[in-house]
């Protein structure tokens, strides 16, 4: 005879994940995630190139929300037509990193402002990055 209670199967039922709690996204901690300062450079990098006309937004799809990757593909269509309207090809400008400050309000976030030169215009940008699924994503970006 064993003195352990005997396991309630509607409390066990009840204490596993639904259907879409197990395939909604899921938080990642900091301590399981890559550093962030190299994701911060590269995806800045890629974000750079895709309003200069050089990249495909798609290739950066994956590491975007669907809000910042909605924002994106708009800013990059009015650069686009910016570029056409003044006749003026897609130019592979070399963006050189100036500096990127890093800070993480909570666990599993990330807040960077990242400097960023080419030949005639040095740009200020500002991402938040949230640990979703093992890896990071940008879920705000704001460009000046």
């Amino acid at each position: 005879m064993s003195l352990a209670p005997e396991p309630d199967p509607e409390r066990a039922r009840s204490s596993r994940p639904r259907g879409e709690e197990f395939f909604a996204r899921q938080r990642t901690s900091t301590d399981q995630l890559p550093a962030p300062e190299v994701f911060v450079r590269n995806i800045v990098r890629g974000i750079l190139e895709v309003l200069a006309g050089v990249r495909e937004v798609e290739q950066l799809a994956r590491w975007l929300s669907e809000e910042v990757y909605r924002s994106l593909v708009t800013r990059a269509n009015l650069a686009t037509r910016a570029r056409s309207a003044r006749r003026v090809p897609a130019r592979r400008d070399v963006h050189e990193i100036r500096s990127v400050h890093i800070s993480s309000p909570a666990d599993g976030v990330v807040e960077a402002t990242v400097t960023a030169s080419a030949r005639v215009r040095t740009r200020a940008i500002a991402v938040r990055l949230e640990g979703m699924d093992g890896r990071w994503r940008v879920t705000a970006l704001g460009l000046l």
